[in-house]
């Protein structure tokens, strides 16, 4: 993943309510979630959602399709992963794993 996509994609999940859309799709699994539910979950009006769902999308963490009356979100998985495995490889560079937060050591 290159630093700017990274970036955009860190800046995506700085706000609290897109980091909770993007945790409550990650626990949805594949399936994904729809709106509607979504939005019973975070009790924000729908064009909150709309706008914070639709940031998600332009960095690719989340994507969303029609299933009839239906709009459902998914965490794009690989993004996801593709974002933990950049931040691992460039941002712990150089640093045991105790400083990396790879150790259960408080």
């Amino acid at each position: 993943m290159e630093t700017a996509i990274a970036a955009r994609c860190l800046e995506a999940l700085g706000s609290p309510t897109r980091l909770e859309i993007f945790r409550l799709l990650v626990q949805a699994g594949p399936d994904g979630a729809a709106v509607g539910d979504l939005q019973a979950k975070l009790n924000i009006p729908a064009s909150t959602l709309s706008h914070h769902c639709s940031r998600l999308v332009q960095v690719g963490l989340v994507t969303q399709q029609r299933r009839g009356r239906h709009l459902i979100c998914r965490a794009d998985y690989r993004r996801m992963d593709a974002l933990v495995t950049y931040l691992g490889e460039n941002c712990c560079q150089g640093l045991g794993a105790e400083q990396c937060g790879g150790s259960d050591a408080a």
